[in-house]
């Protein structure tokens, strides 16, 4: 059986287990693991010159005959795999989360580039940790659909039942050569018979993989339901960002047209400005303080333009209230 669970890779048989890279920062708790919960036969034996040099990447670990545990040695090696990983990537998404809340609070205060780019940084994370919690997560959910894979991996029983195979052949051959009466010999082959058959029939019952693979995919959809909680808020944010620019930028607008009513009315009182400046002849310049009165009256008529239409587009909802 052939172990590749994000950073731990492994050869696992009925008997032993390979581990390759097991100086990694990240295979040192599974190393740790398989240390403390299985038997050794002997100790651990690392190849090459230095282990503590790091210039090996192999570890061997074996078990021992009449170890006590529900589980076959090589469940125990995938239990305590699918523990390590699942431990990490749930410390994983606790970081994730504990950075996740404040910077998406800062970016809610305060819409900037460098808030923003701390966003984008986060959801780039957050994207690859949830394909990785997925990746490991329907690979279980691969197994647990089908029972024919779940049973190839019974590594133990395969090997008890070819054991058993081959001490039945071994009596065959040796009980030919002696002859044995007829009423034992039948009782020999029924029980050998009946031993192998059920040890045959043995081969559907999963349970126990099912049950284990079931716990770990359980924890794993909890571990992706909390990535997808800190993206539904992610997008939540972005959604509350984007109100708010929008609000802005409809500020903006009614600001210009705001902006763009006053100019008109100025742009009216210098069109009267610069007609009477022309070089024309008219009654007015004989009459004395009229410079005043006209240019009173001009900049009333001007205010009253600039109210009447800003009124218009009040009344038209093109301006808040």
């Amino acid at each position: 059986m052939v172990v590749n669970l994000e950073f731990i890779k492994a050869i696992v048989t009925a008997e032993e287990v390979l581990l390759l890279d097991p100086l990694r920062q990240e295979v040192l708790p599974f190393v740790d693991q398989l240390r403390q919960q299985l038997p050794r036969k002997t100790p651990v034996k690392v190849q090459g010159a230095c282990s503590l040099n790091g210039q090996d990447n192999d570890m061997h670990f074996s078990a021992v005959e009449g170890a006590e545990n529900d589980l076959p040695f090589e469940f125990q090696v995938l239990e305590i795999a699918l523990e390590v990983v699942c431990t990490y990537l749930d410390s994983s998404v606790a970081d994730l989360e504990r950075d996740a809340y404040p910077v998406l609070d800062d970016l809610a205060r305060n819409v900037s580039t460098k808030n923003l780019e701390h966003v984008r940084s986060l959801k780039s994370n957050l994207t690859r940790l949830l394909a990785r919690v997925q990746k490991v997560r329907d690979e279980i959910e691969h197994l647990l659909d089908d029972n024919e894979d779940m049973a190839h991996l019974y590594l133990t029983r395969k090997w008890i039942q070819n054991q058993q195979s081959e001490a039945l052949l071994t009596t065959t051959a040796s009980n030919s050569m002696v002859p044995v009466p007829s009423h034992l010999q039948r009782l020999s082959s029924n029980r050998s018979g009946s031993l192998v058959t059920s040890n045959f029939m043995d081969d559907n019952d999963v349970e126990d993989l099912e049950m284990l693979l079931e716990a770990y995919f359980m924890q794993l959809d909890g571990t992706r339901n909390k990535i997808l909680s800190v993206r539904e808020y992610i997008d939540d944010t972005e959604d509350y960002v984007n109100i708010q620019l929008d609000n802005q930028r409809n500020e903006l607008i009614q600001l210009q047209l705001t902006l763009t009513i006053a100019s008109f009315a100025i742009a009216m009182e210098t069109l009267i400005a610069a007609i009477f400046g022309m070089n024309i002849p008219c009654p007015l310049y004989n009459v004395h303080g009229i410079f005043g009165f006209f240019v009173g009256g001009t900049s009333a008529f001007c205010a009253l333009l600039f109210l009447f239409v800003l009124g218009y587009a009040r009344w038209k909802k093109l301006l808040g209230s």
